[in-house]
């Protein structure tokens, strides 16, 4: 049965068969192979995989992303992270970043930061004189801050399918999100030093109070969610829908920004993305269950003990492995397919379930930015009107400078640990 699937999966892949389609095929095809499972389980474990409370979060923080981007909640978080980082050489392209990291922690989705913020960005830097390719490889490599920073899409993808703690996993998240930030900004500022970029970028500055205050009552948003979630007023999923509640108050009341006929689009556009993230955890859901049932990741276990003894090998090979499909996979489908087989092993060697999580989605976030797939590659081009292969050369340090905080996340449990520990006593 094993084989059947690996190998259909394969070929459904290459000849282009969408992701959830590809993975769902596959399943039947192993069902077929096997000879002693009906038809009827794949309609119950598809319904099974989405009826999970925790999985209504994922289309609440988009909508409250796609509200965000169109109420004027994002202009306002770009003007503060220029006022507070401008002022230096190459502080657009560090307040890009700065401005990512802020509003991940409401969108939860690298694309949506994009778009939300490449589209007033972008052009900004073109202005000041950055090369779009460079502007653009600055917006795909800050907008993976969405993944990291809660809420995150993809941790609580990791959660429901290895029945790990959401909230720890995003409490997890501060430390690899600020680290990746920071060594973000810190490898702009040396770019703009190096290639004389961002001299003037102090220019539209506004100042640091009429920026504050105008960024005030869009910084109750992210304030709801992550002051709710660690002061334990609401779970991640309840925080999806007050993050809905304030994007909306925010953009009604304050801004006066979002018109009421935008909101039939903005709909469309939420359940259009969450459909297909559905899809893939449906069709995700039955395959893993045959991987589980064939016993599969046993066999893997039992290979990783034998081969590698330490749990330092254990953990490069997997970060080779994750590092590689990452490339082909989509996030969401390697994270569900992937994570209920390499979680259980992870234990075995000693390794933290949380810990284990932020790794396996700081490394596929890393699938973001690197070709063929790089849905973070073709969103940034698109906003930036420009062809993939210009912004791939731009983009070398800025993969260099990611893994290298995925081998000290890796290898230093504490910078996802540490906070655990501290808001919950772990």
């Amino acid at each position: 049965m094993n084989a059947a699937i690996a190998l259909s999966l394969a070929i459904f892949f290459l000849i282009g068969v969408p992701i959830a389609v590809a993975i769902g095929l596959a399943a039947i095809v192993g069902i077929e192979a096997h000879g002693r499972l009906p038809l009827l389980l794949v309609a119950q474990r598809m319904f099974a995989g989405i009826d999970s409370f925790p999985l209504m979060a994922i289309p609440l923080f988009i909508l409250a992303g796609n509200l965000m981007s169109a109420g004027g909640i994002s202009r306002r978080l770009v003007d503060l992270a220029k006022a507070l980082v401008g002022g230096i050489q190459g502080g657009l392209a560090c307040s890009c970043v700065l401005t990512c990291m802020m509003f991940a922690s409401v969108s939860g989705s690298s694309v949506a930061t994009t778009f939300a913020i490449g589209a007033i960005l972008i052009p900004a830097m073109a202005r000041h004189g950055y090369p779009k390719p460079l502007a653009a490889s600055i917006q795909a490599s800050s907008a993976e801050l969405g993944v990291l920073i809660p809420p995150s899409i993809p941790l609580i993808l990791y959660g429901v399918s290895t029945n790990t703690s959401i909230e720890q996993l995003f409490i997890a998240g501060i430390g690899p999100g600020l680290l990746v930030g920071g060594a973000l900004m810190l490898t702009v500022i040396l770019i703009c030093r190096a290639r004389g970029l961002g001299l003037e970028d102090g220019k539209d500055r506004p100042s640091l109070r009429a920026a504050t205050i105008a960024a005030l009552p869009a910084l109750l948003v992210p304030f709801v969610i992550i002051g709710g979630i660690y002061s334990g007023v609401f779970t991640p999923t309840e925080a999806s829908a007050a993050a809905v509640a304030a994007a909306i108050i925010v953009s009604l009341v304050f801004y006066r920004e979002l018109p009421l006929r935008a909101l039939p689009n903005i709909l469309k556009r939420t359940v259009v993305s969450s459909t297909a993230i559905m899809l893939i955890i449906s069709a995700a859901a039955l395959f893993s269950f045959l991987i589980t049932r064939s016993g599969l990741p046993n066999d893997i276990a039992a290979w990783f003990n034998a081969v590698f003894e330490s749990r330092f090998a254990f953990l490069l090979v997997v970060n080779l492995l994750l590092l590689l499909v990452g490339m082909f996979i989509e996030t969401s489908a390697a994270i569900l397919v992937l994570a209920p087989i390499l979680a259980p092993i992870a234990i075995a060697y000693g390794v933290d379930p949380v810990h284990f999580g932020l790794i396996v989605v700081v490394n596929l976030a890393l699938g973001m930015i690197t070709p063929p797939l790089g849905v973070n590659l073709f969103a940034a081009c698109a906003v930036a009107g420009i062809p993939v292969e210009r912004i791939i050369p731009q983009l070398i340090w800025f993969v260099l400078v990611v893994f290298g905080c995925l081998m000290l996340i890796t290898y230093v449990p504490m910078i996802a640990l540490g906070p655990v520990e501290l808001l919950v006593g772990r």
